[in-house]
C-alpha cells in the first residue's frame, strides 16, 4: 500500500494532532481540525503531501459532565488496527539515556473527490521499549514537561528518520506549530559541512539549506501556547550528540523555546489571519511573519442538506468553492431555508438525546463551542441576567454550548461549572443546553444546526478561529468580537454582526452584545424571512467562498512550498 505514495517527492506536514475521523482520537481541538482539513484539501487539489503525527492511542480525553457541572476526564482509547496499517520500518532515537524504538502506522485519507493522502502516526508502543517508553505516544498533551519533550523528540526527530526509512522523498517540511521544531535539528545533522569546508568561527551546520526546506505556521498569541524546556532537561533527555551551544543560539539562551527554534530554522513563516500576523510580527521582532488566513474543508463541514443543494445548483463547488459566491443569484431562498431547517432539526434531536433539553424549531438558537479557557470569555453572554431575561421575554432565543477544558486548566474547568450554574438560573427564561464531549461529529452537527454562531474572545488572543467558518458554509451568520478571521470576514449586516460599540471599542463589552442582540439580530430573525435569508446567503457567498482550506492550500503551495 505504501508504494503508491513514495514514487514522487512530497511535502511533509508535521502536526502534534490531526483530526482524521471521529473514531480516531488523535486530535484535541482547532489545531487538529485544521491539520485534518489541510490534508483533505491537499487531497482534492492533488498536492502530494504526507502528514506526520502521533498515534495518541488513549486520545486527548472523553469529557463527562457531572450533576454539578464539573468536568470529568476519561481515556479516549481507540483501536489502531481498525483504521490503519502498521508498517514494517522501525527507527531508534536516544531519549533520556535509552534507545527508544519508533514505528509508524499508515492511515490513508480518502478524499471527497477520490484522492488519497498518506498519514503516518508515530508509535512507541513496541516490545523493544520499556513500559515507560511504550506510553510516550499514548496521551495527547498528557503528562508533565518531561513527557512533552520526549513526545516532541519522537515527533520531530523520529518523524524525519522514519520518512527516510520508509523511502519517502521530501521536498519540503511544514511545521504546524512549534511542537515539531526538533525536526530542524535532525535536518541540521543531515546537512553539515566537512572540516575542509569550514571557516574559523562558522557553524558546522548548513543552516541556510535547512531553512530553505522548512516552513512554520504559528497559531497562538497566548504566551502559554509556546513550549519551553529548561536546558538542564534538554541536555539530559535529548541525548543525541547535538551541540547545545548551537541550540541555544537558535532557540534562546534561557530555555529551549520551540517557537524560536522553528522561526530560526524556517525560510517561510506565517500567522493564521491578517491580524494574527501583525501580532506575531510584534511578538517576534526581526522575523517576517506572513499572513495566510485559515480555512475549512468545504465538503467536510457542509451539512448533507447543503451539500445536496450546492451539488444541484453549483456543480464543482467542492473543487472550486469560490463558486459559492453565486449563491445570491443561483439558489432560491426557500431552498436555503429548508436545508438549514434540516440541519437545525438534527441538532435539536441531538440536544434532547444528550441533555434532555427540548428546543423549539421556530426559535433562534445561538451556538458557542470553544476550548474552555479564560480568554475565550464563554461567560460574556451571561454577564447581566436581568438584561438577558428582559430581552428573552420579548424576543425568545435558545443557547447551545459545548467545549472541553484542558485537564490541568482548573480555571477552564471552573468556567464549565459556572456555565452550568448560569444555565440552571436561567432555565425558566432561556433554554440552555451544554453538550458534553465536543468532538468532530458534534462540531459538524452544531455549526450547521444553530441559527447564529457566537464568539467572544478577548482581543488579540484569537489567532484565527475556524468554527465560525464552518457555520458560514451552512448559511449560519456570525455574531462575534472583531478578532482573528472575523476582522476580515465581517461585513456588518451582510455576513453577520460585530460585537462592538459606537465608541469604537471592539473588545466586545456585554453592553454592546446585548444592544445588538436586542436591537438588530433578533428583530431581523423575527421579521420577514427574506431579510434573514439574505444574511444567510451573505455568509455563504462572502465568507464560505473565501474562508476555505482550498484557498488556504493554494496559498501555501505557491508561497511556501514551491516558492
Amino acid at each position: 500500500m505504501l508504494d503508491e505514495f513514495i514514487h514522487e517527492p512530497r511535502i511533509a506536514y508535521f502536526s502534534m494532532e490531526i483530526a482524521l475521523r471521529n473514531e480516531i482520537q488523535t486530535y484535541a481541538g482547532g489545531l487538529g481540525m485544521l491539520a485534518g482539513d489541510t490534508m483533505r484539501s491537499a487531497n482534492d487539489l492533488d498536492l502530494p503531501m504526507v502528514a506526520v503525527s502521533l498515534m495518541s492511542r488513549a486520545g486527548y480525553f472523553r469529557q463527562e459532565i457531572d450533576a454539578q457541572g464539573r468536568q470529568l476526564e476519561h481515556p479516549a482509547t481507540w483501536e489502531p488496527g481498525r483504521w490503519a496499517l502498521q508498517l514494517n520500518a522501525k527507527i531508534a532515537v536516544p531519549i533520556d539515556g535509552r534507545m527508544v524504538w519508533i514505528c509508524a502506522w499508515l492511515y490513508v485519507l480518502q478524499g471527497s473527490m477520490g484522492g488519497r493522502q498518506p498519514v503516518l502516526l508515530l508509535d512507541t508502543d513496541l516490545n523493544e521499549n520499556s513500559s515507560e517508553d511504550r506510553e510516550l505516544t499514548h496521551y495527547l498533551y498528557g503528562g508533565d514537561n518531561v513527557y512533552r519533550l520526549k513526545q516532541e523528540i519522537v515527533l520531530g526527530i523520529g518523524g524525519v528518520r522514519l520518512l527516510q526509512a520508509l523511502g519517502f522523498t521530501i521536498r519540503h517540511y511544514h511545521m504546524n506549530e512549534g511542537h515539531s521544531a526538533l525536526l530542524g535539528l535532525e535536518l541540521m545533522r543531515r546537512f553539515t559541512y566537512s572540516e575542509e569546508e569550514l571557516r574559523p568561527g562558522e557553524s558546522r551546520y548548513d543552516i541556510p539549506r535547512v531553512r530553505d526546506l522548512c516552513s512554520f505556521t504559528t497559531h497562538t498569541p497566548v504566551e502559554a501556547g509556546h513550549d519551553r524546556f529548561p536546558y538542564e532537561l534538554v541536555q539530559r533527555v535529548l541525548d543525541d550528540g547535538f551541540d547545545i551551544e548551537e541550540i541555544k543560539h537558535l532557540a534562546g539562551e534561557d530555555s529551549l523555546n520551540m517557537t524560536r527554534l522553528a522561526l530560526n530554522l524556517s525560510e517561510y513563516i506565517n500567522g493564521v489571519a491578517k491580524k494574527h500576523a501583525e501580532v506575531a510580527n510584534a511578538m517576534f521582532p526581526g522575523y517576517l511573519v506572513h499572513a495566510i488566513t485559515n480555512g475549512v474543508h468545504p465538503y467536510t463541514w457542509a451539512s448533507e442538506g447543503f451539500r445536496q443543494l450546492y451539488d444541484h445548483y453549483l456543480p464543482s463547488w467542492c473543487h472550486e468553492p469560490q463558486l459559492l459566491m453565486r449563491v445570491d443569484c443561483c439558489i432560491p431562498d426557500n431552498a436555503i431555508w429548508q436545508a438549514h431547517a434540516q440541519a437545525k432539526q438534527h441538532l435539536i434531536e441531538k440536544v434532547q438525546a444528550l441533555t434532555g433539553v427540548v428546543l423549539k424549531p421556530n426559535v433562534p438558537i445561538f451556538g458557542f463551542a470553544r476550548r474552555m479557557t479564560a480568554y475565550k470569555r464563554p461567560s460574556l453572554l451571561f454577564s447581566n441576567f436581568e438584561r438577558l431575561q428582559t430581552i428573552a421575554r420579548k424576543q425568545p432565543f435558545q443557547i447551545v454550548l459545548a467545549g472541553k477544558a484542558h485537564p490541568r486548566d482548573e480555571d477552564g474547568k471552573h468556567l464549565i461549572e459556572q456555565l452550568h450554574a448560569q444555565a440552571r438560573t436561567l432555565a425558566g427564561a432561556i433554554p440552555i443546553a451544554y453538550l458534553p464531549d465536543y468532538d468532530l461529529a458534534m462540531a459538524q452537527t452544531l455549526t450547521a444546526g444553530v441559527d447564529v454562531w457566537l464568539n467572544t474572545p478577548l482581543p488579540p488572543f484569537e489567532a484565527s478561529g475556524t468554527s465560525g467558518m464552518k457555520a458560514a458554509l451552512n448559511g449560519v451568520p456570525n455574531f462575534s468580537v472583531l478578532d482573528g478571521w472575523w476582522i476580515e470576514g465581517c461585513l456588518e449586516g451582510v455576513t453577520g454582526w460585530a460585537i462592538d460599540d459606537k465608541t469604537g471599542m471592539v473588545d466586545g463589552s456585554p453592553h454592546a452584545l446585548y444592544d445588538k442582540l436586542e436591537q438588530v439580530v433578533l428583530p431581523l430573525y423575527y421579521g420577514a424571512r427574506e431579510g434573514w435569508v439574505k444574511v444567510m446567503k451573505g455568509a455563504i457567498s462572502k465568507n464560505a467562498s473565501y474562508f476555505n482550506s482550498h484557498r488556504m492550500m493554494r496559498r501555501y503551495a505557491t508561497e511556501a512550498y514551491w516558492r
